[in-house]
């Protein structure tokens, strides 16, 4: 008793150091060579071919096909790639998760200990980020083979268990049970490469005539076959909730390892044969790791090859499985941009952030402009107008800071990172009070109006001058923002002069007409209050560009490493820069401030 509880808790304990160090081993590689993976994706995901060739790179470095398929996933349920283009991606990614067992069938058990100690020492001592994520990398590949030693030296008295080997006997004579097995095992882990390293290790332990493999090639391929159906579980689970095309990526993923799986269990002993012709030549128990890996290798190379020139008739399938299209959201419902999914590629959820803010940006602009409109005009259409933008703009402040908040607590950002994602959030936040500016102004002017006052035409008039200078400098901050231009940026703090001159000029034009006895006195508090929120919408303008000032800026496609021929913007969700151009030179009728507002 006392021996099957110390292999249990030995087996778990190894699995669990495993599985530790590959998910700190992935991070870690994540953190230092992460952004590069995505350039590379981008740059290779032209046509299938070369998609394969990303993804197996950008899995072969992060050893993880999971983070490489639920990132896939998270790109086309955020329309940033292709349907064609992902499958293709997760074909490779099948090939770049064979390395793991390509390296754990190296013997390096004398030199773990130096590597742990070595990996500690760059992880502790380091300052700068890059050197901490590779001593991690180090270290958690150290712990990683340590776990797959302890679950090797736990494993040795089942090899001479006459109940392990009369089991692995029927799993070797009837395969489906091999298939059932390894598959069961990847959906309990959720990692193939646990379940593969498990697999190396067990088979690596001598049968009772001590030198043939307790299981051997042809017991360990169908459970290696299961494993590659099992790991699926991951893609279909990081699918849940989103797109129909993020869904039929992941079932891709699903029909390539089951349709492999199937064909090659009719193929086992010859299959078995050419793994042992291009595997190192010995004791079975010797060799037995390296055939595994290069079985796991050959499946996923042969699978990749066969379906790579068939994408499009798997592209058919998963659409019939999962047919129709995705409901756009209708306007002002939901965040335009923001996913989930993305929360753990920082780069990525920060560019849809960005796309999100630059459509509440305009749509605010576009507000402003109606809010100036509706000052003159009582009319009808000026009233649909502004109706139009307040929904538009109703709670995406609160959305996109929301997100931002998110991502912080997902604690996947480097210290950079951090920083331009707080400034993001500065910058929402004071284009949310420009915001609830206009929304103040509207709301002072509809209570004139309600109590009967009309503001004369030379109020109006004044009050349009302050809204052109208040568009223009709130444009160019938000331009700063797109741009990045600095000299752009500490131009308008010397726009604010202008504002609160304009304001004091005013302010003695009103008095004067209410001493002259054409301005009702009773709109002085009225025609001050829109006066001052119009210059807190320049003050909330020089903020944001004073962020500018501090290098924070959109983080752009090229940032994310994703073709911008492959975004799919959802069309009516927000103001499009020719609609607030047109509108805004309708509003100014030809007035020169009002043209430089873009």
């Amino acid at each position: 008793m006392n021996e099957i509880v110390t292999t249990i808790f030995g087996l778990a304990g190894g699995l669990a150091m495993f599985l530790f160090g590959m998910n700190s081993m992935s991070d870690a590689l994540q953190r230092a060579a992460g952004e590069k993976m995505k350039k590379v994706l981008a740059f290779l995901t032209r046509n299938p071919v070369m998609g394969a060739i990303a993804g197996m790179l950008v899995t072969s470095v992060l050893q993880s096909s999971s983070a490489t398929t639920v990132m896939v996933i998270g790109f086309v349920s955020a329309d940033l790639m292709t349907l064609p283009q992902a499958i293709s991606v997760i074909f490779g990614a099948n090939i770049g998760t064979t390395m793991t067992a390509q390296l754990l069938a190296f013997k390096i058990s004398d030199y773990i200990y130096p590597i742990i100690f070595i990996g500690f020492m760059m992880s502790f001592l380091s300052k700068k980020d890059t050197w901490k994520n590779i001593g991690m990398v180090i270290f958690s590949f150290g712990i990683l083979f340590e776990g797959i030693d302890i679950m090797g030296s736990v494993m040795k008295p089942l090899a001479s268990s006459a109940f392990f080997v009369d089991l692995m006997g029927k799993v070797r004579h009837i395969p489906i049970l091999g298939v059932l097995l390894g598959m069961c095992m990847t959906l309990v882990v959720q990692s193939s490469s646990a379940t593969i390293a498990v697999l190396q290790n067990f088979a690596s332990q001598a049968g009772p005539d001590g030198v043939s493999s307790v299981i051997g090639l042809t017991g360990a391929i169908p459970i290696l076959l299961g494993d590659n159906i099992g790991t699926t579980i991951t893609a279909l689970l990081a699918s849940i909730g989103q797109t129909k095309n993020a869904k039929r990526t992941a079932i891709a993923h699903s029909f390539f390892n089951i349709s492999g799986t199937v064909v090659f269990m009719f193929l086992i002993p010859w299959f078995a044969q050419f793994v042992r012709w291009i595997s190192p030549k010995g004791r079975e128990i010797d060799v037995i790791s390296r055939q595994i890996a290069n079985a796991h290798t050959t499946f996923n190379v042969v699978c990749t090859l066969v379906w790579l020139p068939m994408i499009p008739l798997m592209v058919k399938l998963v659409k019939t499985v999962i047919p129709g299209d995705d409901k756009k959201p209708e306007s002002g419902t939901g965040a335009l941009f923001l996913d989930n999914v993305m929360l753990t590629q920082p780069v990525t959820a920060m560019y849809l952030v960005s796309r999100e803010l630059h459509a509440y940006a305009e749509n605010v602009l576009m507000l402003m402009s109606s809010v100036k409109r509706a000052v003159g005009d009582s009319g009808t259409v000026a009233k649909k107008e502004y109706a139009t933008c307040a929904q538009k703009t109703d709670g995406m402040e609160k959305r996109i800071i929301s997100y931002i908040t998110r991502l912080f607590a997902e604690g996947g950002m480097t210290p950079k990172q951090s920083e331009r994602a707080a400034g993001l959030m500065f910058i929402t936040s004071s284009v949310g009070h420009v915001h609830d500016r206009c929304l103040e102004i509207y709301a002072s002017v509809q209570d004139l109006r309600t109590d009967g006052k009309i503001l004369t035409e030379d109020a109006v008039g004044e009050l349009a001058q302050c809204f052109d200078i208040a568009e223009v400098l709130y444009s160019q901050a938000m331009d700063s923002v797109e741009t990045g231009d600095q000299a752009e940026a500490a131009l308008i703090s010397k726009g604010r002069k202008k504002m609160r001159k304009a304001q004091k000029q005013f302010n003695k034009a009103h008095l004067a007409r209410v001493r002259d006895q054409k301005c009702d006195a009773s709109l002085t508090e009225k025609f001050s209050g829109i006066l001052y929120g119009l210059e807190r919408i320049v003050d909330n303008s020089v903020e944001i560009a004073e962020e500018t000032m501090d290098h924070v800026r959109y983080v752009t496609v090229d940032d994310t490493g994703v073709d911008e021929k492959n975004l799919h913007l959802p069309e009516g969700q927000r103001f499009s820069r020719r609609e607030f151009q047109s509108a805004l030179a309708a509003s100014s009728e030809g007035d020169k401030s009002g043209k430089a507002a873009r």
